[in-house]
């Protein structure tokens, strides 16, 4: 596969994000703009936008929105999350990325994050639920596979390695656990490698990963995507034979 065929295969596989604190409407019109893609540059899987730019973006972008809840402190109290899930969902929101209680999972408690992401499960109802682990945080392999588990047999449509806002991003050891508890699982769970994700290499590394362990066919848009704000412009670039500019974000 060309250069070119590899980075537009991996804008296909975006959710094209705007998670800054500053964001704002100029920015969502821009960010809709990008993610209609031009040219040989073709249109992202997904955008992901703050609950409040949702409804806006609605009205821009007639593909999919995600949306983020509980995010990025995975703290926020279970009746408040669901509200805000039926907020965005009414609003148009496609998806829910939530961030696993992983404070309270690290220390041992494990009932709470299941109780929250069970009733995320049943407030996103029939739209597509991202559980965020936040693999920085963890201190090792077995602990993101034991979340893993969680947040698949809790009934998450994808794992989500980070929110881009904490310790760490994506790695490819953790999207490496992730994919074989996806594998191992027997269900169709998606991979979102999000945090950090920058340049074509960077594109490349995980969607080798993903043929490697799950199969060539495997990695589409229902079962694959990247978080990222930057990886956009450096894929086109490669896409038009432009020199990459600088990712705008570290998301």
């Amino acid at each position: 596969m060309s250069e070119a065929a590899l980075a537009a295969r991996a804008i296909g596989l975006i959710d094209l994000t705007e998670l800054g604190d500053t964001a704002d409407e100029t920015a969502i019109r821009r960010l809709c703009t990008t993610a209609r893609g031009g040219g040989a540059v073709p249109p992202v899987a997904a955008l992901c936008v703050w609950p409040r730019h949702v409804a806006l973006a609605r009205g821009l972008w007639p593909g999919r929105i995600a949306t983020v809840v509980n995010f990025p402190s995975g703290d926020e109290p279970v009746a408040a999350v669901t509200a805000m899930i039926g907020a965005a969902l009414a609003e148009g929101a496609d998806e829910i990325d939530i961030v696993l209680p992983y404070r309270g999972f690290l220390a041992g408690d494990v009932a709470a994050p299941e109780a929250m992401l069970r009733a995320a499960r049943a407030a996103t109802a029939a739209a597509t639920l991202k559980v965020i682990l936040e693999t920085g945080a963890f201190p090792d392999a077995g602990s993101i596979r034991t979340a893993s588990d969680l947040a698949i047999a809790a009934g998450a449509d994808f794992i989500k390695t980070s929110t881009g806002k904490g310790p760490g991003g994506a790695t490819p050891q953790a999207a490496r656990v992730m994919l074989e508890a996806i594998r191992t699982s027997g269900r169709q769970v998606g991979l979102k490698p999000s945090g950090g994700i920058r340049t074509l290499d960077d594109a490349r590394t995980y969607l080798d990963l993903a043929d490697t362990i799950m199969g060539p066919d495997w990695a589409k848009p229902e079962t694959f995507r990247f978080g990222a704000s930057g990886l956009h412009a450096s894929l086109a670039a490669v896409i038009n034979r432009e020199t990459p500019r600088a990712a705008e974000s570290a998301y």
